[in-house]
């Protein structure tokens, strides 16, 4: 690895902006974009098709197109979500890339960073402190502890914190109440650091933090108890992008990690600003399928961040293909036709990029590519993970062939629209849902929030990521389907609206035989088993 003041000089970056944690990874401090010019640089979204549940090397390529631009005489970066632990020490790994294809300091990246992912967690925990403490010492708010909203979070695994009992003990010790602990990628916390365009904006955002209802059934926000200043400053560093480099030295920039299916699953607009501003390239992965993190990045992200996208690489792999055809790569091509068909309605040109492994045949590339042709679509082979830059040149010459020939984005709804109407258009357009049906209490949660004026705001679907439905056992492209709505909730502070479907969870749980079983560390404090 090159000391990280190397690569800084190399993405452009002022020395006096630069605040090293180590020899390896530094933060970039935000008071750069006060010298940097207007944004110059093409915003490349990578998404996928439906993912298997080790993922289809999203970031692997990602980190691989910058450098294979790079390797073209480009000037370009990419951009990326910071792994949580519960995946690391979960069943599918980190989010550093992998082969010839990583971001370093790898470990480092994977486990706790540059320790943002403890900031959030710490405010997000503060803000509960905080609230249990306004209630205990007179509750001056007339927070009403049995419409507390408000969780705790830990980024971790644990389904034993799904729901707990907080307050035990006395009334010295607080209430008795029901509570609950989401991971810290869920956290709304998280959303707002993604979304936030510098400290003004966060601050105000996190005052809009929704906390509860009081007696009257009033909201109460977090600025009503005074919270939004000591988050701000557990926050301060946090909202600094962090730099580092990849398996070829090149410039990469690594910050925050909502997931997609449960969050708005994309790094922080912060740091894609920043790279707009310095590079003619910025590269921009979107959590799992276009049904997920692209859709959301389209009709959320680009809103808040006022970013327009520039081209768009979707990635599949053969098995991905045929875990969604019942091991037949021939009826699992449909799941790829409803991918690029969703981004083609978005408006920008696309790619198509076939993620190599070694058991790939040469005659299922073809099939895919001939179905490819047919449908007028470019595609490339891509082999980063095993051959670096070397491995994407075909990928990235031909998203220089796209870049720019598209149209501006193409919002699936407006945001003066409805609710339901938005989920329903998202569900029928994005989904291909015939149509939508509310469980529950969700038809009297939607009318609630639109009823206390959160109508206006996009929508944040919470879905499964296993299949273009709502339901994980529905492979390929399901037709004559029902999307189940089962509740909604608002991230004010975020600005958006969540909708639930399936039995999507906000607090996942570990598997039978966890990574961390592998996980150790020699003499020489060596880390191994870390992936």
């Amino acid at each position: 690895m090159k000391p990280i003041t190397e690569v800084a000089k190399k993405a452009g970056i002022p020395e006096k902006y630069l605040e090293p944690y180590g020899r390896h990874m530094a933060k970039i401090n935000l008071n750069i974009r006060k010298e940097l010019g207007e944004r110059k640089g093409k915003l490349i979204l990578v998404t996928a098709t439906t993912p298997t549940s080790a993922g289809e090397g999203k970031t692997t390529n990602s980190i691989g197109l910058s450098m294979s631009l790079n390797a073209l005489g480009k000037n370009a970066v990419v951009t990326l979500r910071e792994p949580s632990l519960g995946p690391v020490f979960g069943i599918k790994g980190g989010a550093a890339g992998g082969g010839k294809s990583e971001v370093h300091p790898f470990e480092k990246i994977n486990l706790l960073f540059t320790g943002d992912f403890p900031a959030i967690s710490a405010a997000h925990n503060l803000l509960s402190a905080m609230l249990d403490n306004h209630v205990n010492r007179g509750n001056e708010a007339g927070i009403d502890p049995r419409r507390v909203y408000w969780t705790r979070t830990i980024d971790m695994n644990d389904r034993a914190l799904r729901k707990v009992v907080v307050g035990l003990g006395g009334k010295d010790n607080g209430f008795p109440r029901e509570d609950s602990y989401v991971i810290t990628a869920a956290s709304e916390i998280m959303a707002i650091m993604a979304l936030a365009d510098g400290y003004t904006n966060l601050k105000e955002r996190l005052g809009n933090i929704l906390l509860s209802r009081d007696y009257d059934l009033n909201e109460v926000y977090a600025k009503d108890i005074n919270a939004n200043g000591a988050m701000s400053v557990l926050l301060r560093d946090a909202l600094k992008p962090n730099l580092v480099q990849t398996s070829e030295g090149t410039p990469a920039l690594i910050h925050i990690g909502p997931f997609a299916n449960i969050a708005h699953g994309t790094n922080s607009i912060m740091a894609i600003d920043i790279a707009l501003r310095l590079f003619d390239y910025v590269v921009v992965e979107a959590g799992f399928g276009a049904d997920l993190g692209a859709e959301k990045f389209m009709n959320i992200v680009t809103r808040a961040g006022n970013l327009n996208v520039d081209g768009v690489v979707i990635i599949t792999s053969i098995r991905a293909l045929k875990e969604q055809g019942d091991d037949d790569l021939k009826k699992g091509l449909p799941n790829l036709e409803k991918h690029a068909e969703n981004i083609q309605n978005f408006g920008p040109s696309f790619v198509v990029a076939v993620n190599r492994f070694p058991d790939d045949t040469d005659e299922e590339i073809a099939e895919v590519r001939e179905f490819c042709e047919k449908n007028g679509w470019r595609m490339e082979v891509s082999e980063v993970f095993a051959k670096g830059s070397e491995g994407g040149k075909d990928m990235a010459q031909a998203v220089l062939d796209v870049v720019g020939t598209g149209k501006e984005v193409n919002y699936t709804y407006s945001i003066d629209e409805d609710l339901k109407v938005k989920i329903e258009k998202v569900a029928k357009s994005i989904y291909g849902a015939k149509d939508v049906r509310y469980i529950d209490n969700a038809n009297g949660e939607l009318w609630s929030l639109k009823k206390r004026g959160h109508g206006k705001l996009p929508i944040c679907m919470a879905k499964t990521q296993f299949s273009l439905s709502d339901d994980p056992s529905k492979k390929g492209r399901p037709e004559d389907f029902t999307l189940t709505v089962r509740g909604a909730d608002v991230s004010a502070g975020a600005g958006f609206v969540i909708v639930y479907t399936g039995d999507v969870m906000l607090m996942p749980g570990l598997p039978s035989e966890p990574a961390a079983e592998e996980m150790d560390i020699d003499a020489d404090g060596n880390i191994s088993g870390v992936f």
